[in-house]
């Protein structure tokens, strides 16, 4: 497995990895992944098997504490303290082969590499322990998480230097 950088040609696999993973939840548009992707494309990719696209990250700095809503088109914030994880997705036909741990790998250097303190995010569907078991921790906050799953948590990794 391998990572690369996403292209125009890789967004319909990207939907239809999102659908597959996400069925608590309405997809997201075209429109706003894509704005994940135009404001830091650098931490945003695509996880291929064969040269086939099994996965996806989209990944960008924000503001901590903050989480953007589902189906909020975004505009690169201006003071980011925290990369903020909006999806690491993957294929059922990849999922258990290790392709999450080579994208989260990947997705910590790129924070470090932005000197950004921490990485944050909104699990959903009961991810909560598979992130705290990546170390993040639960932490509440005053923005409300209406626009996701009932059971979503908002979770912080402090990254070491």
């Amino acid at each position: 497995m391998q990572l690369r950088s996403i292209t125009s040609a890789d967004w319909d696999d990207i939907l239809l990895i999102q659908e597959e993973c996400y069925p608590q939840i309405e997809p997201e548009s075209l429109e706003v992944l894509q704005s994940k992707w135009l404001v830091s494309p650098q931490t945003c990719f695509v996880i291929e098997s064969d040269k086939r696209v099994v996965g996806y990250c989209l990944a960008h700095p924000w503001v901590a504490g903050s989480p953007p809503s589902l189906e909020q088109t975004l505009v690169a914030a201006t003071e980011p303290d925290t990369l903020y994880l909006h999806d690491i997705a993957l294929s059922s036909k990849v999922q258990g082969q290790g392709a999450g741990k080579l994208a989260f790998q990947a997705l910590v250097q790129h924070a470090k590499k932005l000197a950004l303190p921490c990485i944050s995010l909104v699990a959903v569907q009961g991810a909560d322990s598979y992130w705290h078991g990546r170390g993040f921790i639960a932490h509440p906050i005053e923005k409300s998480l209406g626009s996701y799953t009932p059971d979503a948590c908002y979770m912080v990794l402090a990254l070491s230097s």
